[in-house]
């Protein structure tokens, strides 16, 4: 924390995992497309929609850790790194449309269920859970600190869910002939997409609004920062995220008169940043220091 400028990326060290999981998920997907129309399954084949959204939402990822590591320049300062914020908006939009698909299809289905072939069902749900599993462990490590590859474990924990919920569907169908089974295992599938395709949708809203990142109470920094010895007051506190794992600080810190006369607002700083870095998960701060007075000269809209 304190003073650092490195801005690399939470999602770049997981690179290779991504491109594992991508590979699993589409070789899946095209056999469980291929699958469910030859056995009938609309549980199946929201299965494969949900990982063919999934793989693009992967692909998006990966293009997006490339364009976050491009350097900084005069005109984008911070780099790209945004880009994998954007990713993971396609992300969310994307889940989004997957599960009012299939909601819209399973109710198109209630009334006249198509007759389902539960072997080829089972095999390739089955096949799908494995894989899934598979990839959740590949993801497990990153998922906490990045909000990209929070999203595609996000969506990796429906897929496994959603195949586990069509070998439930096939089982009651080849024990029981009950074949809205599969419809409603299909309803299931796109009740637990939209709610994880809403809650993504919402993380990305906060760091694309710039608010105040989750964990960092601003109350209790302000109140940090003027305990610090040399500092009178504190405005115009803000705190942001650019990317997963790269929150930012920026304060305008009012310094007693004999500190700046003695030129030892430096040693202020040092402080600053020692008293923070203990305390908040910030990974870049960014201070002006000011004499007392100095904030009446500022425009109005500083606070």
């Amino acid at each position: 924390m304190g003073h650092g400028h490195g801005h690399g990326t939470v999602t770049a060290m997981h690179r290779r995992r991504l491109g594992w999981v991508l590979a699993i998920t589409l070789s899946v997907a095209g056999v469980q497309v291929v699958g469910g129309a030859i056995s009938g399954s609309l549980a199946l084949l929201a299965d494969a929609a949900h990982m063919v959204t999934d793989a693009a939402g992967i692909a998006a990822a990966l293009a997006a850790v490339w364009l976050a590591g491009r350097p900084a320049t005069d005109s984008r300062t911070y780099g790209m790194q945004r880009a994998e914020i954007l990713a993971a908006l396609v992300n969310a939009l994307l889940l989004g449309g997957v599960g009012l698909w299939v909601l819209v299809s399973a109710l198109r289905r209630w009334s006249d269920p198509p007759e389902v072939e539960t072997g080829l069902m089972l095999a390739l749900a089955v096949t799908g859970a494995l894989a899934n599993a598979g990839c959740l462990v590949l993801l497990r490590e990153g998922q906490s600190s990045s909000l990209n590859l929070r999203g595609a474990y996000l969506e990796v924990v429906g897929d496994l869910l959603g195949s586990l919920t069509v070998v439930v569907a096939g089982v009651l169908i080849a024990t029981t002939g009950y074949q809205r089974a599969d419809v409603l295992a299909s309803l299931l599938i796109g009740s637990f997409i939209l709610p994880r395709a809403w809650r993504l949708l919402r993380d990305v809203a906060d760091v694309l609004l710039e608010a105040t990142p989750r964990g960092v109470d601003l109350g209790h920094v302000r109140e940090h920062i003027r305990s610090v010895r040399g500092v009178v007051d504190v405005h115009d506190l803000h705190a942001w995220t650019i990317t997963s794992g790269v929150p930012v600080l920026s304060a305008h810190v009012v310094v007693d008169d004999d500190c700046i006369a003695r030129g030892q607002t430096g040693a202020v700083l040092d402080r600053l940043g020692e008293c923070l870095s203990g305390h908040f998960d910030v990974s870049h701060c960014t201070f002006q220091v000011e004499p007392v007075g100095h904030q009446a000269h500022e425009a109005a809209h500083h606070a």
